[in-house]
């Protein structure tokens, strides 16, 4: 985690707070949607976890379990529900003592409570649920970082500066009373020597003082240095796309990544980690069209590059870039950038220090794309998108999804040719992927039916659990268990999800079936 939080800007720091929050907000990780989503099953008990971490480290995140089954008896015995922060790397003396989530008044299936979380690094938050079917337990990661700087409003400011002075001047006036007349006999008068003796102190302490709140101003004005030296700032990192020649086979385009951030190869950068079996997933939107999408997954060049062959079928233009991936401490982290598409044949200007790209490489057989239907809105019963070979995606909208902050609801039914629920099977251990942007880049998602943690980061803290609480946690049978793909009823996908702001919402759903990768694209205002 050190890592990250040396990312530091080397610039003023005063001058550059608005531009450090812009970055935070843009390129942290699930890019301006920090909220955590995750559906799992807690031994018998199946649940939604949503956590909003804070934006303010140290802070609390506000945390909501919602029991899913629809039985009346397993909500109404359950007798507790408990949440356990726990740091990546602390050992059983470092784990705090779980906090007892409190039921909400008017629905038995919804527990509240709030977390502190002290530090900028990787946690796993520790929900336990006991009842009278037993006791289990999930593991839901969150990486909370440090990505804003909150102002003193100025009213407040100035009340509290003039209540200073008050207190200011209160003081000394009871240094020059004290000096002045503590000793004095009763009904004597003060003495021309008592008071300039009383003048001359009440000075001495205000010189003190001031020197006191002087060394305060320097103190915090340091802290303040340092926070904002630890507000998040991502990789950077510079983007080429290159033609290779390959005779009669014509010329192929690789995308190359090269990082230049001297953290990166420092000694305590902290490796990546295979999520989905991927060190990498790269996310391409043509934009501002958003007609053209890609899942893509570039492998390593040395320690500080990354390549990928592109479709041939991606047509020129500016595209959004979107890299996810997870650190070996489980922080998962988003990289964005924008990337100029050059045709077919064609390179972009060399950039220096870009490795030149390998001359052999195997295409990845999980890449997919899609290009084409990508800018109508669905229409308020969610729409069909056809997905090739008479398949179809139908968007299965519930009331009131399309409102921001509002569990969306989010239900795609696949179907065959036939029009029978389709088969699914999964893809990089999954059902289903999907990626959700809104038209302005500032909001980003990597979507799962798990919700949005990294499966990755769960792994992570699985292998510390399982010595623990293995017997709690069913649903990681093997390590992490990491069964991901369970069967779809009916064709049926959901993802917990909430639309964070208002806007236009481009959707890309992904699934495999019929022996494909399929992606249905859909679109919506939120409002």
């Amino acid at each position: 985690m050190q890592q990250v939080l040396s990312r530091l800007p080397r610039l003023p720091r005063l001058p550059v707070f608005a531009g450090l929050l812009a970055v935070a907000l843009l390129t942290s990780g699930h890019v301006g949607s920090p909220d955590v989503f995750f559906e799992g099953q807690a031994g018998p008990y199946p649940l939604r976890v949503i956590l909003r971490p804070p934006r303010v480290i140290p802070g609390r995140a506000e945390i909501n379990v919602r029991v899913l089954s629809p039985e009346t008896s397993v909500v109404s015995g359950i007798t507790r529900v408990s949440v356990q922060p726990v740091v990546w790397n602390a050992g059983p003396e470092g784990v705090p003592p779980a906090d007892t989530a409190k039921a909400v008044p008017g629905d038995p299936s919804q527990w509240s409570a709030e977390l502190w979380l002290m530090r900028s690094t990787s946690y796993s938050v520790r929900v336990e649920v006991r009842g009278a079917r037993g006791t289990g337990a999930i593991l839901v990661p969150v990486a909370p970082v440090a990505s804003e700087r909150l102002p003193m409003p100025r009213p407040l400011g100035w009340i509290l500066a003039g209540l200073g002075l008050f207190l200011l001047a209160g003081g000394l006036t009871a240094i020059g009373a004290a000096v002045r007349e503590s000793t004095l006999p009763p009904g004597e008068a003060v003495d021309p020597r008592r008071r300039r003796r009383a003048w001359l102190t009440m000075l001495a302490a205000a010189v003190l003082l001031g020197l006191v709140l002087w060394g305060g101003r320097a103190w915090w004005r340091r802290v303040d240095e340092v926070y904002a030296r630890t507000l998040y700032r991502p990789v950077r990192f510079r983007t080429e796309v290159r033609s290779l020649a390959h005779g009669a086979a014509g010329t192929e385009r690789r995308l190359i990544l090269k990082i230049d951030d001297p953290d990166w190869l420092g000694p305590d950068s902290i490796p990546l980690m295979p999520d989905h079996g991927k060190l990498m997933h790269l996310f391409l939107i043509r934009a501002p069209e958003l007609d053209t999408f890609a899942h893509l997954h570039p492998v390593p060049r040395g320690r500080d590059a990354f390549e990928v062959a592109l479709p041939p079928a991606l047509p020129a233009g500016s595209y959004s870039l979107y890299a996810d991936v997870t650190h070996e401490n489980g922080f998962p982290e988003t990289w964005t950038a924008r990337v100029k598409m050059p045709p077919a044949g064609e390179s972009m200007a060399h950039l220096s220090g870009v490795p030149e790209p390998s001359r052999t490489l195997v295409p990845d057989p999980d890449d997919s794309f899609r290009v084409g239907a990508g800018g109508s809105v669905a229409a308020p019963s969610g729409g069909v998108s056809p997905l090739g070979g008479g398949y179809t995606m139908t968007w299965e909208r519930s009331p009131g999804a399309e409102i921001a902050g509002r569990d969306a609801g989010l239900r795609f039914r696949i179907r065959g040719a036939d029009g029978q629920p389709a088969e699914l099977l999964p893809y990089m251990g999954m059902l289903s992927h999907a990626a959700i942007v809104r038209d302005d880049g500032q909001v980003f998602i990597h979507l799962h039916p798990e919700g949005t943690v990294s499966m990755a980061a769960r792994e992570v803290f699985a292998r510390r659990e399982v010595p623990r609480a293995a017997p709690a946690m069913p649903d990681m049978p093997d390590m992490p268990g990491m069964s991901h793909a369970a069967p779809a009823p009916d064709g049926l996908l959901t993802f917990p999800w909430a639309f964070p702001q208002p806007g236009f919402y481009h959707l890309w759903v992904q699934v495999k079936t019929g022996g494909e990768v399929r992606t249905g694209v859909f679109a919506v205002k939120v409002g």
